[in-house]
């Protein structure tokens, strides 16, 4: 037969079913035979028959009767059936080897009263023990002639029977690993249906304000598994729904799964969703509550139902009574909030497997079974209700709020979610509110009523349209309210620092020789030749006829050159006052000391008579060996710098469990070795290890991280999980705070060589192929990551790039595509990294805006002001306004300029003298709006004065140096005048009025301009009405203060 039969798993369950029933446990101790009969009905979804037949063949067998025996079972079944069920009855012998009884095959005659088999399984169940009773499942009744005649047969004999449904399920209940397997691909499945097309169509509907029916939309959840898009690569004809969706809102609400979904309009309020999905005849099951714009107490209810479903997780254990567990969550929703204990479903989940709910398993007060390892449970809580005290109609006074998982029951640990659906607020809460939405409070009931369904939009527009409010205007309001808090609070902050000073490093000391006893005494010391000892990294040299030691580390450098007859070697020294490399510290300890600067040897090159060498062999000799010590000195001193300040991590936690998250075949960059090798990722109990191939290991901690940032692979030819940690961590020798995991989903390299077709079937297929693997990749990459999630309770979150909102910019050498995160603006394809934390940033100043060029660069300022800024060179100026947009949307000041600024100089000058700095405007000095409205308001006089720069006291100076290497305040503030000319023109004033203006403050310094020139001027003006910082602005400012 063509459809083969798992004789293992069939052996190993009848075995299990068979030592259950010797127990003699319950109702397995009154029984002396067990009858399964199975007949022919459609409407029967769930049945304890055909569930074990399931469990025992892996397929349904209609019109089958099975009778287990002490000593035999006998299968009555059609001619096929029966071939099917030869796989596991032709033992021949091995019965007792399988440790369960022979089996015999009865075939069923379709046309007679099959009275000759039956009585052959009467007289095989009289054989059984006593023969009096028999075991049935009460429940299943199937319709048809034959199963009534089988029926009224075993009445006929007189035979007891006995209802085992509820043993018969608690055998079944612990899953194997392969059953685990199935049930765990089916949570999976039921979480892409949740998250990719409900949670998103929901968010679709509330967002264009629909009206979609609850029926309707549960539908289009069962049509969405018929879609391989959503299903994760199973088959579609292996999968299908439990149940219908169970989809409810607006006030109605029964928090079971025997409800269908009603034909009422989806309320934008509370919006439960419960749907299981059975994937190869195993079951799922998944309940989420999304709310629309909650008020305050329905989140605090929300968030104390997570709390009580994770009480309840911690105490559905092995070894547990299901009525403990319960009574325990009882007594945690009394303690904490015992108005909602009269609220919370009766229920709180049951066991599930091949049927999706087993009634003898159910989590109350009276179920006395206890849990075992490998049992799965849909657990299923909720408040019913509950009363919105903001409600105005009816669907908004009564809510309710109902959440559920898949859950597998461990040894020790909390059992564990097989349905790794987000559920904080922050991912099921929908909120529209907005500024605009508060200005129409008064009037919004009145507005809805009367306009019904778009009540929300219209509002908004009538709003729009009376204020007239830009959007370049609403993110200049929002800037100036930015620009106030800004000020202080960085005022504030650098006063609480203000005690802290930086110490300088001292340079080390190193001493060569503790004592006079370490000195070498060697040939070479006597004869007053430069000795090098290696030991102790020293120079012996012959000064004034004494032989005087030198640390390496005091020479600076060497050199050695050939003049005539004689070599010269010349070796300088450190000494105060010389300049140091960077790396160098920068203070001696006995500043006072007299100091060597430099000391130069010669020796002959001509070779005397009884001389072994030339004198000069000597020297080079020690040029030569001196270089290699230096060398060696150098790195050891260049690791011990990488070492310092190493915070020392905690050890890795390492989880034992097979079942970890895994990833294989990665790269690590930066690389362990000189060449790059693959190695797998596994995430342990509190944090990552990376092994190579070659053995090597690096351990990231989960609380190290700062930020843990997955680029897919869309439009990349890399996918990465990159890393961005709070302490730099050592390995292959230095230390790194970036570290990242990727594998290639494409060519990097194309043959250019190889002929190029369009419909080549080669390159057609290669191309399918990618975009399979592509696919592939990321499905694992994401699976992997909602594990780690799930794993760590989402301590650790994920954060993806924005695509949308990325722009080209070049942190570094090379341009490459920088992209947002909720957190941080990051590029993790090209190496190095670019990591910037948002919380970090001060302020993000734009230079070289101006409207002949066609990029302009970023200045990222942070709030600890000596960290130096980050540059970002050469972004397009068309990424300006989207890149506002964003920043603004983060609440971050921005300001921008038409000329690049000396930051080095203006932040040394913020560090110096932070209270003078604030005390001239703080920040302001980079925002020309805020300048220009602040002179307008105190006096016109006032426009001719200096607007706050670091360097103030030079500027006469700077002036008329002109000097454009230096920050000039000159040229600042001749833009800022500029740019509040600018900014007066956009609020309303007509040309007329602006050019009185301008006459006015050039009489008043005694500058008067031709009528001409003015208007030109402001010519220029209307045409830079957006960017009124243009370079035409400046030079008028310059030469009236001349």
């Amino acid at each position: 037969m063509a459809v083969n039969l798992d004789k293992e798993a069939y052996y190993r369950r009848i075995k299990r079913l068979y030592s259950n029933w010797k127990k003699g446990e319950d109702e397995f101790g009154k029984v002396d035979a067990i009858v399964v009969s199975v007949g022919v009905d459609e409407e029967i979804v769930y049945a304890k028959s055909t569930a074990i037949q399931t469990w025992l063949f892996g397929y349904e067998l209609t019109d089958t009767i099975m009778v287990f025996c002490d000593t035999k079972i006998i299968f009555l079944a059609s001619k096929k059936k029966v071939d099917f069920l030869k796989q596991v009855a032709m033992t021949k012998g091995n019965e007792n080897a399988n440790g369960v009884p022979p089996i015999t095959l009865l075939t069923r005659e379709k046309n007679e009263s099959n009275k000759a088999n039956f009585d052959k399984m009467i007289e095989a169940i009289r054989g059984s023990k006593e023969g009096k009773t028999v075991g049935i499942f009460s429940k299943d009744k199937f319709p048809g002639d034959y199963m009534k005649s089988w029926n009224d047969t075993i009445t006929a004999e007189g035979l007891e029977k006995v209802d085992i449904s509820a043993v018969v399920a608690y055998a079944m209940a612990v899953k194997e690993d392969g059953e685990l397997s199935l049930m765990k691909k089916a949570a999976a499945i039921t979480s892409e249906v949740y998250s990719k097309f409900f949670k998103e169509r929901v968010m679709e509907i509330v967002d264009a304000d629909e009206k979609v029916r609850h029926s309707k939309l549960a539908e289009s959840v069962e049509k969405a598994i018929e879609e391989k898009k959503y299903l994760g690569g199973a088959d579609p004809s292996t999968v299908e729904m439990c149940y219908p969706p169970i989809i409810q809102s607006g006030g109605n609400y029964s928090l079971k799964f025997s409800v269908v979904s009603d034909k009422n309009h989806m309320h934008f309020g509370a919006i439960t969703c419960a749907m299981g999905i059975r994937y190869k005849s195993y079951c799922s099951n998944l309940v989420r509550t999304l709310m629309v714009d909650p008020p305050q107490e329905m989140q605090d209810n929300y968030n104390f139902l997570l709390q009580v479903e994770e009480e309840l997780l911690k105490h559905l254990k092995h070894g547990v009574k299901i009525s403990e567990a319960y009574n325990a969550v009882q007594e945690y929703v009394k303690k904490e909030k015992s108005d909602l204990v009269a609220k919370l479903t009766k229920n709180l989940g049951f066991a599930m497997g091949i049927e999706f709910r087993e009634g003898s398993l159910v989590v109350n007060s009276k179920n006395q079974y206890k849990l075992k390892k490998g049992m799965v449970l849909s657990v299923s809580l909720g408040f019913a209700d509950l009363v919105n005290k903001d409600g105005k109609k009816d669907e908004q006074k009564k809510y309710a709020l109902f959440i559920g998982d898949t859950i597998q029951i461990n040894e020790e640990d909390a059992a564990t979610i097989l349905t790794p659906v987000k559920k904080k607020i922050k991912n099921v809460g929908i909120f529209l509110k907005n500024d605009d939405e508060d200005d129409d409070e008064e009037d919004g009931d009145d507005a809805e009523e009367l306009l019904g369904k778009g009540a929300r939009s219209a509002a908004l527009l009538a709003d729009r349209t009376r204020n007239e409010m830009t959007a370049e205007e609403k993110r200049r309001a929002h800037q100036k309210e930015l620009a106030n808090h800004l000020n202080e609070e960085a005022k504030r902050r650098l006063t609480e620092r203000q005690g802290d000073q930086q110490i300088q490093k001292a340079r080390k000391s190193n001493v060569s020789y503790k004592n006079v006893s370490q000195m070498p005494r060697e040939k070479d010391i006597r004869e007053m030749k430069i000795f090098i000892d290696k030991k102790y990294e020293t120079v012996v040299m012959p000064v004034f006829g004494i032989a005087t030691p030198f640390h390496i580390a005091t020479i600076k450098n060497i050199s050695m050159s050939v003049e005539g007859d004689y070599t010269y070697l010349r070796i300088n020294f450190y000494v105060p006052g010389s300049s140091l490399g960077r790396q160098e510290g920068n203070i001696f300890p006995n500043p006072d000391a007299t100091f060597v600067k430099e000391i130069t040897y010669r020796a002959s090159n001509l070779k005397t008579p009884g001389d072994p060498s030339v004198p000069s062999t000597n020297l080079q000799n020690a040029f030569r060996i001196i270089k290699e010590v230096q060398k060696r000195y150098k790195t050891r001193e260049a690791e011990e710098k990488e070492k310092e300040g190493i915070v020392k991590q905690d050890s890795l936690v390492i989880n034992l469990n097979r079942s970890n998250p895994k990833l294989k075949d990665l790269y690590i960059r930066p690389n362990i070795a000189q060449k790059r090798m693959q190695g797998s990722v596994e995430a342990h109990t509190n944090g990552f290890r990376f092994t190579s191939v070659r053995g090597d290991k690096v351990d990231i901690l989960y609380n190290n991280i700062k930020h843990a940032i997955f680029q897919p692979c869309d439009g990349e030819m890399i996918i990465v999980l990159h890393f961005h940690l709070k302490n730099a961590i050592m390995f292959g020798k230095r230390r790194h705070t970036d570290v990242q995991f990727y594998t290639e989903v494409g060519e990097i390299t194309t043959d250019l060589g190889k002929h190029q077709h369009m419909h080549d079937r080669d390159d057609l297929y290669a191309e399918q192929m990618e975009r399979e693997m592509r696919h592939k990749l990321k499905s694992a990459f994401k699976n992997f990551i909602e594990k780690v999630e799930t794993l760590t309770k989402e301590e650790l979150e994920f954060e993806v790039p924005f695509r949308d909102l990325g722009f080209q910019g070049a942190p570094y050498r090379s341009t490459c595509l920088l992209q947002p995160t909720s957190g941080s603006l990051v590029n993790t394809t090209e190496w190095p990294p670019f990591v910037v934390t948002l919380d970090e940033v001060e302020l993000v100043h734009f230079e070289r805006v101006q409207f002949h060029l066609k990029n302009f660069d970023v200045v990222i300022v942070y709030k600890d002001y000596n960290k130096k800024v980050t540059m970002i060179n050469a972004v397009p100026v068309n990424s300006l306004d989207p890149i506002k947009e964003w920043l603004n949307s983060c609440d971050i000041k921005y300001t921008e300029g038409v000329q690049s600024l000396n930051w080095t100089k203006i932040m040394k000058t913020i560090v110096d003298d932070p209270e003078g700095f604030f005390e001239q405007g703080g920040w302001s000095f980079l925002d020309p709006e805020g300048e220009g409205s602040g002179a307008e308001e105190d006096s016109e006089s006032e426009m001719e004065d200096e607007t706050f720069n670091p360097s103030a006291d030079d500027e006469e100076e700077e002036q008329e140096e002109d000097s454009d290497e230096d920050y000039s305040s000159d040229t600042e503030d001749s833009n800022f005048s500029g740019e509040s000319e600018g900014s007066e023109e956009e609020s309303g004033k007509d040309w007329d009025e602006l050019e009185e203006e301008a006459r006015k403050a050039d009489r008043e310094s005694q500058y008067v301009e031709e009528d001409t020139t003015t208007a030109a001027n402001n010519n220029n003006n209307k045409k830079r009405k957006l960017r009124p910082s243009g370079p035409s602005s400046a030079p008028n400012k310059k030469k009236r203060r001349s």
